[in-house]
């Protein structure tokens, strides 16, 4: 995967309304969150640049709040 391919997916994941997102959704998004970190860290191996990891970091914080909010779902 291209490093600019890679940084448009990382703006759209940013940009991901976190209301009205289903768990399934959550889940997906969490899933999708962990590809990316783990293909910038790929990148980022080779290439010790800065920017891939505030990117990863970034990524990261997004994909920690998704999974807090799939964990702290209330039975009913």
């Amino acid at each position: 995967m291209n490093i600019n391919e890679i940084i448009a997916q990382v703006e759209d994941y940013e940009k991901l309304t976190m209301s009205h997102m289903s768990t399934s959704d959550r889940v997906k998004y969490s899933r999708v969150g962990k590809a990316l970190v783990l293909s910038i860290n790929d990148i980022y191996k080779e290439s010790k640049d800065t920017e891939l990891m505030d990117l990863m970091k970034r990524v990261t914080v997004k994909k920690q709040k998704i999974e807090k909010r799939i964990k702290a779902v209330p039975e009913v």
